[in-house]
C-alpha cells in the first residue's frame, strides 16, 4: 500500500512510525514531515493545506491511501479535493470538519444529537461577551470559535483576563467567541475512528494541557499524555461511543456531511456524568504519541477500512498490555513568544533506554547538519512499561539524556497514575 501522510509534527512522526512499521505499507511520503520522520518515510516539500499541491502529490506517487494530520488541511477542504478525484482519505470534508473549526457549530451538533455538554453562549459582541461571563460566573471558560492549535481557551477566576482573552477572539476577522459553564472533574480523551457510519473508540489516554507542574501557567497544545487510564470507570469507551460518538455520526449522515475520519472526544468525568468538552476532527497531540505506541494491530487496515466505507468488515483494534507515556520537550518561551535555533543534543542517547523513542515535532537541520529547534514544542519523549509507572520512570530517564538550552518539561506528567 502507497501511502501520503501529511503534517509535520510528532503526531505525524507517531503515524509515520506506526503506517511504516505495517507490512502492508510498501511506501509512505510524508508531506512536509520532519527529521525524524525522513528516517522511516520519504519527506517532501509541500504546503498540506493546498488542495492542488496535495492532490498532485497523491496522483504522483498514485496513493492508496492519504492520511491528513493536522486539522488546517482539513478546513481548507484538502479532503474534498482528493476524494472527488478518486483517493481514499482518512480525514472528513470540510464541512464535517467544522465539528472542529466551529466550536458553536460542534455545540448545534450537540444539541441536535442530544449529547451530553457544558451549556454555553456564542457571542460576537464585546457586549454579549460581559453579559455572558457575568450570567455563567466564575471560573470562565472563554473559547475562541475558530481554531486556535489548541491555546484558544482561557480558564480562570479572573474576569479581567477572561474579559481580555474574549476581546482578543472577536478582534480577529469574524471573530467569535464562545462562553461555557466549567465543567468539574478529569478529563479524558478519546479517539474514534469512523467511516461515516461504523465507529470503532481507540484506547483512552489523558493529557496536560498546562505548561508548568500542578497544572500552573498558560494553556498549550499539550506537554504530556498518558495510557491506560487504570483509574477510569468501566465501561467509560462503551458509554462514550453510546451517548456522544455515534449520535454524532449519524447526525452528521443526516445532514448530508457524513464524518469519516477521527473524531477526537474531549470529555470532563463530572460530578454529574460525563460531559463533551470539544471535538476535534483528528488525531490528538501530544495524546496520538502514547496511544499508537500500545497499539498492535494494523493502523493501515483500520484507516483505509475508515477511507472507503468497510470500518465494520475489521477487526477492533488490539493493544499491549504495557503503558505508555509521553513527555514533551518545549522550546524557550512557548506558549508565546517562542526561541528556535537552539542545538538539539542527546536524542540517540534517550533511545538507548529500555523502551524509549523519541518522536519529531517543531525539529530542524541547520546548515552544519545538527539538530535545532525550530518550533514550540520540540520533541515527544515516549516509553512503554509494565506499569504506568514504570513507563513514567523510563520516559523521565530518556528526557534527562536530552539537551536543548532553555527547554521547558513538565516534571508529574502521570504522576501517581
Amino acid at each position: 500500500m502507497k501511502i501520503l501522510l501529511l503534517g509535520s509534527g510528532a503526531r505525524e512522526h507517531a503515524l509515520a512510525r506506526a503506517l511504516a512499521a505495517d507490512p502492508t505499507t510498501t511506501e509512505l511520503v510524508v508531506a512536509p514531515g520532519n527529521p525524524g520522520t525522513a528516517t522511516i518515510a520519504t519527506n517532501l516539500k509541500a504546503d498540506a493545506s493546498d488542495p492542488a499541491e496535495v492532490l498532485s502529490l497523491a496522483t504522483e506517487m498514485e496513493a492508496d491511501l492519504v492520511v491528513v494530520g493536522p486539522e488546517a488541511p482539513l478546513v481548507a477542504g484538502v479532503a474534498d479535493s482528493l476524494r472527488d478525484a478518486g483517493f481514499p482519505v482518512f480525514g472528513p470534508g470540510a464541512e464535517a470538519a467544522r465539528l472542529e473549526g466551529s466550536k458553536a457549530f460542534a455545540k448545534e451538533v450537540m444539541e441536535a444529537a442530544g449529547v451530553p455538554t457544558a451549556a454555553a453562549a456564542v457571542c460576537a459582541t464585546e457586549d454579549e461577551l460581559a453579559s455572558a461571563l457575568d450570567r455563567f460566573g466564575a471560573p470562565y471558560v472563554v473559547k475562541e470559535d475558530g481554531l486556535a492549535a489548541g491555546k484558544g481557551v482561557v480558564v480562570t477566576s479572573d474576569r479581567d483576563a477572561a474579559l481580555e482573552h474574549g476581546r482578543a477572539c472577536l478582534a480577529k476577522e469574524g471573530g467569535r467567541v464562545v462562553i461555557e459553564d466549567f465543567l468539574d472533574g478529569p478529563e479524558v480523551s478519546l479517539f474514534c475512528v469512523c467511516d461515516g457510519a461504523t465507529v470503532r473508540p481507540l484506547a483512552p489516554a489523558q493529557d496536560f494541557k498546562r505548561l508548568g507542574d500542578g497544572d500552573a501557567g498558560p494553556n498549550t497544545g499539550g506537554m504530556g499524555a498518558y495510557t491506560p487510564l487504570t483509574w477510569a470507570p468501566d465501561g467509560l469507551t462503551e458509554e462514550v461511543v453510546r451517548d456522544v460518538a455515534q449520535p454524532v455520526v449519524d447526525e452528521m449522515a443526516r445532514r448530508g456531511t457524513p464524518f469519516s475520519g477521527l473524531l477526537y472526544c474531549g470529555l470532563a468525568l463530572t460530578s454529574k456524568g460525563t460531559r463533551v468538552v470539544e471535538f476535534n476532527v483528528r488525531f490528538g497531540d501530544p495524546e496520538t504519541q502514547a496511544v499508537l505506541a500500545r497499539l498492535t494491530s494494523s493502523l493501515p487496515e483500520l484507516l483505509l477500512a475508515a477511507a472507503t466505507g468497510r470500518l465494520d468488515e475489521v477487526p477492533a483494534p488490539t493493544w499491549a498490555d504495557q503503558a505508555a507515556v509521553d513527555v514533551v520537550l518545549a522550546a524557550p518561551g512557548y506558549p508565546g513568544t517562542v526561541t528556535t535555533g537552539g542545538v538539539i543534543t542527546g536524542v540517540e542517547e534517550a533511545e538507548q533506554v529500555e523502551g524509549v523513542h523519541v518522536l519529531h515535532a517543531g525539529t530542524g537541520l541547520d546548515d552544519d547538519g545538527r539538530l535545532i529547534a525550530t518550533g514550540g514544542r520540540v520533541l515527544s519523549v515516549v516509553a512503554l512499561g509494565d506499569s504506568v509507572r514504570a513507563a513514567r520512570e523510563r520516559a523521565y530517564e530518556g528526557l534527562s539524556r536530552i539537551h536543548l538550552e532553555g527547554s521547558q518539561h513538565r516534571t508529574d506528567i502521570a504522576l501517581g497514575r
